[in-house]
């Protein structure tokens, strides 16, 4: 057991646990944060992404030790001021059809956006071609981040 610090949606959060317990079973089963989703438990789906210093990082393929010290954002941390204007296109688009990609296809969106204000198309296809939607989203989720791309400018 190791006490392992971090900050969790700006909360500073202090824990005793096994250091190689993933990331995921953290946020869900210790913090009761469930919309980050487990799916494919290698990393490969994208459903578990979350911010780690403000970068994407599949939470299932990260321990809690490493992320010790470091800021960590879920879906749940990101519209805490109201909706993200990421989740808002989300809305008017009717981007969900089952929901459960949504969680790493916004927070993946989101991080597109803060290091490119105006993709492309290509970028966009770039940028989220590791976050696997079974739904076939994906005309929806582009038009989304260009209608967001528009509200953050």
């Amino acid at each position: 057991m190791s006490k392992i610090s971090f900050t969790l949606n700006g909360q500073p959060k202090t824990l005793s646990i096994d250091d190689t317990t993933p990331l995921l079973w953290v946020i869900r089963d210790y913090f009761g944060l469930t919309g980050t989703k487990y799916s494919c438990g290698m990393g490969i789906c994208g459903s578990c992404t979350v911010h780690i210093n403000g970068q994407p990082k599949r939470s299932c393929r990260m321990t809690v030790s490493e992320v010790a010290g470091k800021d960590v954002l879920t879906i749940e941390g990101l519209g805490v001021k109201g909706l993200h204007p990421v989740q808002q296109a989300w809305v008017e688009e009717e981007v969900a059809q089952c929901g459960y990609c949504q969680s790493g296809q916004i927070m993946t969106a989101v991080a597109l956006l803060n290091d490119v204000p105006d993709p492309t198309d290509e970028e966009i296809i770039q940028a989220m071609n590791g976050v696997l939607c079974r739904c076939g989203s994906y005309q929806r989720i582009r038009k989304a981040i260009h209608k967001a791309a528009e509200e953050v400018k």
